[in-house]
């Protein structure tokens, strides 16, 4: 009787295996990388039976798979031999010595620092509530009000009233605001309406039109100022602050002409 290999040592080598068939198929090693997403140093390294480089067996399992499934083949003959040659799959563990295990176990010689805080907590809490309520019990029941100055019930005396200052003459004021260095003429339609025409000494028209009654218009020049009036009697007239007192009767056209100083009838 002689001693010979046993079948399992005939198979072909799974890298082998994958290689035919991905030559059979037509297709290179950077389309497998390509479609599978495993990188091309890896993909070498498992056609040479090199499982090194996957990182792990899980990982080794996981390839083969993919490369197996691009190349159309399948994959569960070559995982199983794959597991024959590296020690076969891991027994499951059971969970509950896991959950025993990480299950945590209160340690006797170790002070229990949770509780102590607890009960920290506690005591403060219960002497802050009796320092309050004794507080409250000692305080008194009568409010006192702080003293202040008494009001005054009387009636204050009134203060003498100061005498109005006399109220300046209009005329005065409009003196004093118009330039000296200037003719100023205003006209006011206090009466009336009025149709009124003002030019400056170089004969430029200034206005021409109604003046309404209520309105007022006020010219000024270098040197002289020209009017005509419309209706003279419905115009209050002031030539460089001063009031002019002629007395122009109702429908009255009058031709007027002032300059700088005091007011003139031209």
């Amino acid at each position: 009787m002689s001693i010979g290999n046993s079948p399992e040592d005939d198979r072909p080598l799974i890298g082998r295996v994958l290689q035919q068939a991905r030559i059979a198929a037509g297709l290179t090693v950077e389309e497998i990388s390509t479609s599978t997403r495993v990188r091309i140093p890896i993909v070498h390294a498992i056609e040479e039976d090199d499982f090194s480089r996957c990182g792990g067996d899980v990982y080794a399992r996981g390839h083969i798979r993919m490369l197996a499934r691009a190349v159309h083949i399948d994959p569960e003959p070559l995982v199983a031999q794959y597991d024959a040659e590296h020690g076969g799959r891991p027994a499951p563990t059971s969970a509950a010595p896991l959950f025993e295990a990480e299950r945590i176990r209160s340690d006797p010689r170790r002070p229990n620092w949770t509780a102590a805080m607890v009960a920290a907590i506690v005591a403060v809490v219960g002497f802050v509530g009796f320092t309050f309520l004794r507080s409250g019990d000692d305080a008194p029941t009568t409010t006192q009000v702080a003293e202040g100055p008494k009001a005054n019930t009387q009636s204050p005396e009134p203060k003498p009233t100061k005498p109005a200052d006399p109220k300046p003459d209009p005329t005065d004021g409009a003196i004093a605001a118009a330039p000296r260095d200037k003719v100023t003429v205003k006209l006011s339609a206090n009466d009336g309406k009025s149709w009124i025409s003002a030019k400056d000494h170089n004969g430029r028209q200034l206005f021409d039109g109604l003046l309404l009654q209520g309105q007022s218009k006020t010219f000024q020049d270098q040197e002289r100022i020209d009017l005509v009036l419309g209706d003279a009697g419905a115009i209050e007239l002031f030539v460089n602050g001063k009031k002019v007192e002629d007395t122009f009767q109702p429908g009255q056209v009058e031709r007027l002409s002032y300059t700088k100083g005091d007011p003139s009838v031209g």
